[in-house]
Formats: C-alpha cells, structure tokens, sequence
C-alpha cells in the first residue's frame, strides 16, 4: 500500500502549504482567485493539450472502462436525482454530481495503479474518459445553464467552446487522431505550462482551506454528505457490481476497476466550481472529506479483492 501512501502524502504536503499561504496571507487577499484562474486558463488546458495530443484515444473502448463510466454515470445520475427531487439549483447540482463520480486519477490515480495494481496504464482509460466525457458534460451544463434568459440559443450552444478546458482538449483529441505529433519546441513550453496544473489547483485549495467552517455543516450538509457517500461508498460498490454481473470480470480486472472507482473526487472540480462561482463549499467538502474516508475504504478493497 505504499502507492496509497504517496499519493496522499504529496497531496497533503501541498495542500498544507496552501493553507500556510492562506493563514499568513502571502499571496494578497486575491491569491486563491488568481492561483484558480491560472489553473483553468494556462495549468489545465495546456496539461490536456499535450496529454490527449500523446495518448492513444482508442484505449477509451475497453471493458474496464465500460465499467468505470457506466459506474460513474450512476454515481452521478443518483446525485441528480435527489437533486432534482430536492429543486436544487442546476449548476450545483451538476458540481455535486461530479463530486460524486469524478475520481482523483492523476495525482493520486497514478501511485496507486503502479504501487498497488503494478501498471500505470491501467488508469489511463479512466483519465481519458473524465477528460473527453465527463469534463466537457458537466462544464456545457454549466456554461448552458449559467447564460442569461436574454442570450441568444446561439450564444448559449457556443458557450462550452469558449471554455479553454473544452478547446485545448478538443484540440489534443484532433492531433491523437489525425497522427501528427507536435514539434518539441512547440511542445516544451506547452509541457512546462501543464506542470502548473497540480500545485496550483492543490495551493488555491490549501487557501480555501483557511478560516473555512467545520465540513459537512450549515446548508450544504446534506448534500456534501450525499456525494461523500455516493462517491466513497456507492460509486465502488456500483462499479463492482456492473464488474461481476454485468461483464463477469475477476481477478485483476475486477480489483482494479473497483480500486480506481473508490478514488476520490479529484481536486480540479474546486477550480471550476470556482471559477463559476457556484458550489465552492459543496467542492471543497466533498473533496476534502472523500479523500480522507478514501483511505480506508482503499486498504478494504485491497484486503477483499486484492
């Protein structure tokens, strides 16, 4: 379980450092905003650019990840449910339903794939399909909801494709397809801009973390809690139950399905929660609680599976 451990212990020293800016208040009053706005317009979609132009999208079509999104969508489809039987607003609904189902599979997906299920690969898939499904789904509904009731339909279709996240991965998708490889001069510096996606989006959350109320309490209780539950709990005992019924998978399929199923809700979520202004409390809980109570349910799996 060594990979468990490293994962977490970067990401804590990280956010730890994060909250000691926002407790001695080195970035300014502004730094959380200007360290999540980086990560959204230059960190993230530079990261995607190069990740998507080098992958081999055709990896998205495989069993496992047949499992991992039918499983994800479930998730996420419970999330909406509830928040549509509560009259929840549409746009934090869609940031709790990918609370719920948008699992940690960089910083944290990577160490755990080769320290416990021993190949890297395995949670390529998963990467790609977040980045190329999941992503651009959750950031259209929100572009599309959050435009005025006086903007054109027009306007409306063409918001998601002002998003740079949406763009530079459409854009690395092309380039994976058509076969072309960018140049590495060109690639460097896009290489060097994607390394600012990780610490900035960890930073911008350690800040947030500072002078913030005890999670899981107020008015987003109930649904910081529902996507803690849904995304620690349901989401793996889902992806295992498709896993086995569904597609008969056993052994090392099964164990590693469940295993990136039961990662947690993925940092990046608070940066575009963020930098929509709308659900930050619900992202930030989420993600914090998800990854503490991710450890144990991470050995539990281990002990049953692995």
């Amino acid at each position: 379980m060594g990979g468990v451990i490293e994962g977490f212990g970067v990401i804590a020293a990280i956010v730890l450092i994060g909250y000691l800016l926002g407790r001695t208040k080195a970035l300014g009053e502004n730094g959380r905003d200007v360290l999540t706005r980086l990560s959204f317009y230059v960190g993230t979609p530079a990261l995607l650019l190069k990740m998507l132009s080098e992958s081999d999208v055709s990896i998205i079509f495989s069993t496992p990840l047949l499992v991992s999104a039918l499983s994800t969508f479930a998730a996420a489809g419970l999330f909406v449910l509830v928040g549509v039987l509560r009259r929840w607003n549409v746009r934090r609904t869609t940031i709790g339903a990918l609370c719920s189902s948008y699992v940690n599979a960089g910083n944290l997906g990577i160490p755990i794939a080769v320290y416990v299920l021993g190949d890297a690969t395995l949670v390529a898939p998963v990467m790609l399909f977040q980045l190329l499904v999941m992503t651009p789904i959750g950031l259209t509904v929100i572009d599309f909801s959050q435009a005025g009731e006086r903007s054109s339909a027009w306007l409306r279709i063409l918001a998601p494709f002002r998003n740079p996240i949406v763009i530079c991965s459409l854009i690395g998708v092309g380039i994976s397809l058509s076969g072309w490889r960018i140049p590495a001069p060109v690639l460097e510096p896009i290489g060097l801009l994607g390394h600012l996606s990780v610490p900035t989006v960890l930073l911008a959350f350690g800040i947030s973390l500072h002078g913030s109320a005890m999670p899981a309490g107020g008015t987003e209780r109930w649904p910081v809690l529902l996507s803690v539950v849904l995304k620690s709990v349901v989401h793996p005992v889902i992806a295992w139950a498709i896993g086995v019924g569904l597609f008969g998978l056993e052994g090392a399929s099964l164990f590693a399905a469940v295993v990136i199923s039961a990662l947690p809700a993925a940092q990046n979520l608070f940066v575009y929660a963020s930098h929509y202004n709308v659900g930050m409390r619900l992202a930030r809980e989420s993600i914090l609680l998800s990854t503490i109570l991710s450890v144990p349910v991470l050995f539990t799996v281990t002990a049953l599976l692995g």
